[in-house]
């Protein structure tokens, strides 16, 4: 058998948020690999360890779930007014295939970090104390991200005592800005891509479910919890070990992804994975967390449940926050309901790891709802750093 060497590539191993990933630095890697194709997903699958028909990551960077089967490539921005373009892979567990139809808010956080940590910020806009703001284009959906990094002598400071729910270990705050989060794109696209607040869905083998569908952070559909026999309560193992319950879910997220344009044909979802986003909404309840924490209804305005990749999220993505964020800010969605109705500027939900509380200010124009930012906290810090080894016949 021919010998083949396997290749190093610089690469960080970083957690944002409730999220990890590998993060490189676009010229670090291999030439044919910094431009989209087949080349770059074959490599980025090669580093997680995917397609892995045991779905479990062993030969490789990943964790076998969404939330840890990712990869990130930065670089210097091609942006006026902008320090770094963040380009984010979503790379399919089980099959050959790498999603780059949507963003990552949970490792945004650490994109903002990592741009400092790469030596790919300007050095006269990094302080030697206080909070670096990281103006980041996010490439795969061609919008602005602000990251307030705090710094210390001159580096990242990581450690702090911030707390978010779903990350065992507190940390140092990140604040986030999410910038006209909704999709007002190219194709005269916008928030509610039916034009519609709440719809009904029509799904095969389940019926018509009020819906709303939202482009904001990331394409979702939003249903209410009681409408598709859930309470809203439910934490993983709950939904995970029940094949006909995501079966279910995953009917709901085609039929939707239908709804607003996202896809032609229901075979299409199979090759989207990533967007849109499906997730169930119910009014506050109390429950027990995933890590034995009590929840009190009294504490949080609704609870959300969301799903990535076929499976229930172990607390809540970022880029969905930025649309739970931004559907509860806008008066009569199925999320702003579930809250309480009205006009709000941000809304603490319960999800399985505890809760989160995220913020968007909404305004009416031309009698279209427009949502100019999202606002939330994360914490991010690099776990390991060096280089990944890749077997280099393997892209």
């Amino acid at each position: 058998m021919t010998h083949v060497p396997q290749i190093k590539i610089p690469a960080t191993y970083m957690r944002g948020g409730t999220s990890k990933g590998v993060f490189f630095r676009l010229d670090d890697l291999p030439e044919r690999c910094r431009v989209p194709g087949a080349a770059r997903d074959r490599f980025l699958m090669r580093v997680i360890g995917s397609p892995d028909p045991y779905a479990a990551h062993i030969d490789g960077m990943g964790g076998a779930t969404s939330s840890t089967s990712k990869c990130v490539m930065l670089s210097k921005s091609t942006q006026p007014d902008h320090d770094v373009d963040y380009l984010y892979g979503q790379v399919s567990i089980d099959k050959a295939f790498v999603d780059w139809s949507g963003n990552c808010g949970n490792l945004s956080t650490a994109a903002g970090a990592f741009a400092i940590h790469a030596g790919l910020m300007e050095p006269a806009r990094v302080p030697r104390d206080g909070i670096c703001t990281v103006r980041i284009w996010q490439a795969n959906i061609r919008k602005t991200i602000i990251a307030h990094v705090p710094v210390a002598d001159g580096k990242v400071q990581e450690t702090g005592d911030f707390e978010l729910d779903g990350v065992t270990f507190p940390a140092a705050e990140i604040v986030l800005e999410f910038l006209d989060p909704s999709d007002d794109g190219d194709e005269g696209g916008s928030m509610f891509p039916t034009g519609a607040l709440v719809d009904d869905l029509e799904v095969p083998g389940i019926g018509t479910l009020k819906a709303t569908m939202i482009t904001a952070g990331i394409p979702t559909v939003f249903v209410n919890a009681d409408e598709i026999g859930f309470t809203g309560t439910e934490l993983r193992e709950a939904i995970n070990t029940k094949p006909e319950l995501l079966a279910r879910c995953e009917a709901i997220r085609v039929a939707g992804a239908l709804r607003m344009g996202l896809i032609k044909t229901p075979e299409e979802a199979a090759q989207r994975q990533h967007t849109p986003k499906i997730a169930f909404v119910s009014p506050p309840k109390d429950y027990v967390a995933s890590s034995g924490k009590a929840i009190q209804a009294g504490d949080i305005d609704l609870n959300v449940r969301a799903l990535s990749m076929g499976k229930l999220h172990h607390a809540m993505m970022g880029t969905c926050a930025v649309a739970i964020a931004t559907a509860a800010a806008v008066p009569g969605t199925l999320v702003n309901l579930a809250a309480g109705g009205g006009e709000r500027e941000a809304v603490r939900f319960g999800h399985p790891s505890g809760t989160l509380r995220v913020g968007a200010q909404a305004v009416q124009q031309d009698g279209q709802w427009v949502v100019k930012k999202a606002v939330m906290s994360r914490s991010a810090r690099v776990l390991m750093e060096g280089w990944v080894r890749v077997p280099g016949d393997a892209f």
